[in-house]
């Protein structure tokens, strides 16, 4: 943890003891006091006339956000966004979430606040109250502590933003031409995405990434060289970043001087390793009990002495308000880019109604005309495929959608023909090669939806959900709507056997809160489910795609947008198969086979669970008729099917992994035939 997160945990330490929040105000930066971090709590100190410590500036009255206001004019340090009058901020490490943070500009009337991207806002509001704040954690409003995933989030703002820079802006008209910094430790640079995120920076030469390394070499457990000997630096170098250092992170002179450096460096991203002591002013300074443990009453006394800080809990000077107010300077700035924007629309109006569209996740009203349409009887084909003909139509009408694949692009039929690749050659680009980089991926689409209009699909097989699913929670956990496309669904597969099989990913995926798992059985219900993914904002989809061709069922947009729907009745049904994906195909031969022997059977095609739990219970019990047993049919881990079918019904599916095999004779093998699913029927009356 790094001199950022030591601070802000302070404030916590004078009440219930220790804890986690991102950053409130400046009293928690005064109370940690030191490096990067800690200068605009010195600035307060030396307000109150403290004492200036050792290798501080005096004479700086502004603190790190002046320096970095000075120089990044308009930008406060952060991404600046001068429509919303938001600074958008990107603390690593436990203030994760992703690691995007909005920090809200104290308008008149109103408090200063902070504001965190994502599901916290649905419990929190529009920010913390200093009560709020005081409380430490009300069940109300869920703080974040999400370790170390904001790295890659905020290299990936850095593609959103050259993407949109090069295909929206125009001479005399720098719609996107934002920094974006970040400030993280020693953990970060060790978490495995960060190596995946890194290297895909420095070959896409990000310039106007600058990374703030907080370095005090102290980590949760003990020193870091206790944990690792790698020339970090070196690491960097060599993923094309340039490096740079900081030697005293309490000089203000040398931190303004090393990001002025980084920002003349167009070409590459930037890593500043700013030397630290973590705990400064603390009787744990320098130690790695000051990372995580409390300091306790006495050690907050101390602390408070020896910063010179004789303040309350949770104070802030009207000297501080004052100097944080941005209401002035935000109002011309806003007013700059009014007028810009303005003949922005009128010197380019079909593109500035496009970005328009874009930065308001607008749809067409007519996308579903966009959509292809598959006939009952035509050429059965694996629903990957589909989607990759799916996506090409919404291509042409959605701008914002974009992504790739983690090295998986042919199979997982995620190209975007016409799109073009992103590469440092060529920002607007459609299409990403993210290599063998699933999290790093998966974060990248995190990052990119955070950013702002773009609509980021991601692909790989099913299998490797298992790499990605810290960034898929996060966006769950942010709200954010991320498509995954996810091919190779079962044993369907064949011959790759069962290191390449799914059986327990579904489960996973589905027990995510916010998320869409959507599983078609046909092309159809693959082009509703593309429907449904780009409808929904509250979380990500995951589309789950069959690898086997399929045979093509009546388009039934509106069933399959509730999440189930009787595909076929029977009258006087004695019992309902449901299924999902490829095995709803194998729930309608099963029962033209029961009815043969005079058994009435309803199939009820379930793609998405969600969505089918969220209908109201007269739909629900239309679909599954109350009284009447059921039988869920479906190629992975039999558990999410029993709140559908209860004690009384039965589930065919996986209890084993998988086999290398074709896949008829694999189906066959574990119980996905005819004859298995009326024999199991039967038993059941």
């Amino acid at each position: 943890m790094g001199a950022l997160q030591q601070g802000v945990k302070s404030a916590h330490r004078q009440t219930q003891g220790g804890g986690h929040i991102a950053r409130a105000n400046v009293l928690t930066q005064k109370q940690r006091g030191n490096g990067v971090s800690g200068a605009v709590a010195r600035w307060v100190e030396r307000q109150q006339g403290g004492a200036a410590q050792p290798g501080s500036i005096a004479r700086d009255r502004q603190g790190l956000d002046g320096v970095l206001r000075r120089v990044t004019p308009g930008q406060a340090g952060y991404q600046h966004d001068l429509r919303t009058k938001r600074i958008q901020a990107a603390p690593q490490g436990m203030c994760g979430a992703q690691g995007v943070f909005q920090r809200v500009y104290r308008l008149p009337g109103q408090e200063f606040q902070f504001k965190v991207v994502g599901r916290h806002d649905v419990g929190g509001g529009d920010g913390l109250s200093r009560d709020q704040l005081w409380q430490f954690r009300p069940h109300e409003y869920a703080a974040p502590h999400i370790a170390h995933h904001g790295v890659a989030a905020v290299q990936r703002c850095r593609i959103g933003c050259s993407h949109a820079l090069h295909r929206y802006n125009r001479p005399q008209f720098p719609v996107f031409d934002n920094y974006i910094y970040s400030i993280l430790g020693d953990g970060d640079l060790q978490e495995g995405v960060n190596h995946e995120s890194a290297a895909l920076a420095g070959h896409l030469k990000l310039g106007k990434l600058i990374w703030l390394h907080d370095d005090n070499q102290v980590q949760l457990d003990t020193a870091t060289n206790k944990a690792e000997s790698e020339d970090t630096s070196e690491r960097y170098r060599a993923y094309g970043w340039e490096v740079l250092r900081v030697q005293d992170g309490n000089n203000l002179d040398e931190i303004r001087a090393v990001i002025e450096q980084a920002k003349a460096n167009k070409d590459q991203p930037t890593l500043i390793h700013v030397r630290t002591v973590i705990g400064f002013g603390s009787p744990r300074a320098g130690t790695s009990k000051a990372h995580g443990e409390p300091l306790g009453a006495e050690g907050v006394a101390a602390t408070k002495a020896a910063l010179g800080w004789e303040y309350p809990p949770f104070t802030v000077p009207e000297e501080v308000k004052a100097h944080m107010d941005a209401t002035a300077r935000g109002a011309e700035q806003e007013g700059q880019w009014n007028e810009m924007m303005a003949g922005y629309h009128a010197a380019h109006p079909e593109l500035a109604a496009e970005l328009d569209a874009m930065l308001a996740r607008e749809l067409p009203a007519n996308l579903a005309d966009a959509l292809p349409n598959y006939e009952v009887g035509g050429k059965a084909s694996g629903t990957r495929v589909s989607s990759g003909e799916i996506i090409n139509a919404l291509a042409k009408v959605v701008p914002g959608l974009m992504g790739g694949s983690a090295d998986l692009s042919g199979s997982t039929k995620t190209t975007i023909t016409d799109g073009g690749t992103l590469d440092s050659s060529n920002y607007a680009g459609r299409n990403v090669y993210f290599g063998v980089r699933e999290f790093g991926m998966a974060a990248a689409a995190n990052g990119l939806s955070l950013f702002g209009g773009l609509r980021p699909m991601v692909g790989t097989f099913l299998v490797f959900a298992d790499y990605l699913k810290p960034a898929f929670r996060l966006s769950a956990l942010q709200m954010q709507p991320v498509t995954y496309v996810l091919t190779h669904d079962s044993i369907g597969l064949g011959e790759d056997g069962p290191t390449h099989q799914p059986i327990e990913q579904l489960a996973m995926l589905r027990s995510v809160p916010g998320a869409h798992v959507i599983r078609p059985a046909d092309a159809n219900e693959t082009a509703a489910a593309w429907l449904m993914a780009l409808e929904y904002g509250k979380g990500p989809t995951a589309l789950i795609l069959s690898r086997q061709d399929l045979p093509i069922l009546p388009r039934n947009h509106a069933g399959v947008k509730k999440g189930a729907y009787v595909l076929r009745d029977a009258d006087n049904a004695q019992i309902i198969l449901v299924a999902s994906g490829s095995e709803v195909a194998l729930a309608l031969s099963s029962a033209d086979a029961l009815a043969a022997e005079g058994i009435g059977a309803r199939v009820v095609s379930m793609p998405c669970m969600e969505v089918f739990r969220a209908q109201d219970r007269s739909y629900r019990d239309s679909v599954l008729t109350p009284g009447v047993k059921r039988v869920a049919i479906e190629a992975a881990t039999k558990q999410p099917w029993y709140e559908w079918v209860g004690l009384e019904g039965a589930v065919i599916g996986m209890d084993s992994f998988g086999a290398s095999a074709p896949a008829p004779i694999l189906f066959e093998k574990f119980g996905f035939s005819v004859p298995n699913v009326v024999k199991t029927v039967k038993a059941l009356l």
